[in-house]
């Protein structure tokens, strides 16, 4: 990750792991975080080459997450000894659907690695909570484009809108942090992009994957709260100090503690219950 890990990341942007050249560029593209891609990204033929290229780029003072190929693969268990090198922040599990997927990653990478399961089939949804609960889970990612084939969907637009919430929702409950959004394919849409990144912040997402470095201005800039935003947010903050435990209304609404966490978590960058 390019930044402290304890920080609210917006944008996740993917690289190659078969293309080493990239790894810098990704780093100075102004991502939150940058997930080297060990799994779709490399054809089978490449990826023991792409792990070698990883593991002797990766350092300290440039962290990075790394996508490793599903469990039940012939390259996860030596994927998942990649999460032993200090230079890798956290792994991203594609395909998660169980705790034990997420229990065998660890186990693999024999330290407290934060981990990011990928929901991205039915079976992955509906066991969404408990892989939440697994050790070391920091946060769930929706991979919305193989979810939608694994369902039979023919959009990743509002349909799969019931499902985000679910996500969120099971975030909430298990403690971790909100969820990050699927990709947008299309790189040069900006119109696209801007309305999807939207949407997911409006139904409680708290950043994007995105496949190009194009597309991570345009995320951390849907994420960054608006002037209005943070005006209203400070006048509640500020209420909320004056009125010595009392009953506050702001803009002739009243202010109950879940308004008041949502407007401290705006004034401090991060998403409520983070």
């Amino acid at each position: 990750m390019s930044k402290a890990g304890h920080q609210q990341h917006r944008s996740f942007l993917f690289v190659p792991g078969s293309q080493p050249d990239r790894f810098s560029k990704a780093l100075s593209s102004g991502a939150d975080a940058v997930i080297i891609d060990l799994e779709d990204a490399v054809a089978p033929v490449d990826k023991n080459q792409a792990r070698e290229a990883i593991a002797s780029w990766v350092a300290t003072d440039r962290p990075v997450l790394i996508r490793v190929n599903a469990n039940g693969t012939p390259w996860f268990e030596h994927d998942a000894q990649l999460g032993k090198l200090r230079g890798v922040a956290g792994i991203v599990l594609p395909k998660a659907e169980s705790a034990s997927d997420v229990i065998s990653l660890v186990s693999l990478a024999k330290r407290k690695i934060p981990v990011f399961p990928l929901i991205e089939s039915a079976k992955g949804m509906w066991n969404a909570l408990e892989i939440a609960k697994a050790p070391h889970v920091h946060q769930l990612m929706f991979g919305t484009l193989d979810f939608c084939a694994d369902m039979g969907i023919e959009s990743d637009g509002d349909e799969l809108n019931p499902f985000r919430a679910q996500l969120v929702m099971i975030s909430r409950i298990a403690g971790i942090r909100a969820p990050i959004d699927g990709v947008t394919p299309a790189i040069d849409d900006v119109e696209r992009l801007t309305a999807e990144t939207r949407r997911g912040k409006r139904w409680g997402f708290a950043g994007k994957l995105c496949i190009h470095p194009k597309q991570v201005p345009i995320i951390n800039n849907c994420y960054v709260p608006s002037d209005s935003e943070l005006r209203w947010a400070q006048r509640v903050v500020d209420a909320f100090e004056r009125a010595n435990g009392a009953a506050i209304a702001v803009d002739g609404k009243m202010v109950d503690r879940p308004v008041i966490l949502r407007a401290q978590s705006i004034l401090e960058g991060i998403t409520p219950g983070q």
